[in-house]
């Protein structure tokens, strides 16, 4: 017999705006492409660790498995967070946004802690900042550098 996790069901969307507000069910809102909006913070110290992609079955998943799974973009498939380099995301909180088109993922990296496919441990490293001739640049922020050599990892 099917656990109960296992027959997981989303709410229909079709509801009214105020229904989103308040209701207690989960009717998660996907976009024209079939996807919904997540972040990945770590559990620990609320670092903003990547924003991704979540499809109905990559939620399904991650709800079921207690593993963050996303919707890959670039490649067109379902992408278990981890699967190669070995950072599985456990998820010990998934919330959603006001009207439910976003998710946060409240996680812990395992192995080298690395969320990033650069081997940092945030895909969120750089910040932007106007020199004096008006030109917006990128700085790298000092404290997040690779934790793993990526061309090792990804061959």
């Amino acid at each position: 017999m099917d656990s109960p996790v296992s027959q997981i069901k989303f709410a229909s969307a079709d509801v009214s705006k105020d229904e989103l507000d308040s209701s207690a069910l989960f009717r998660p809102r996907f976009n024209g492409d079939g996807l919904i909006t997540a972040i990945a913070v770590d559990a620990e110290d609320n670092t903003i660790l990547m924003l991704a992609y979540m499809n109905a079955e990559a939620l399904q998943l991650s709800l079921q498995t207690g593993i963050a799974h996303y919707w890959s973009r670039s490649r067109n498939a379902l992408w278990k967070k981890g699967e190669t380099s070995g950072n599985v995301q456990i998820i010990s909180e998934i919330r959603t946004d006001c009207d439910q088109d976003a998710v946060i993922l409240r996680v812990r990296t395992q192995d080298t802690g690395a969320n990033c496919h650069t081997g940092r441990k945030s895909c969120f490293y750089r910040s932007l900042e106007i020199g004096d001739d008006g030109q917006v640049q990128l700085a790298f922020d000092q404290e997040d550098q690779p934790l793993f050599d990526p061309s090792k990892v990804y061959k």
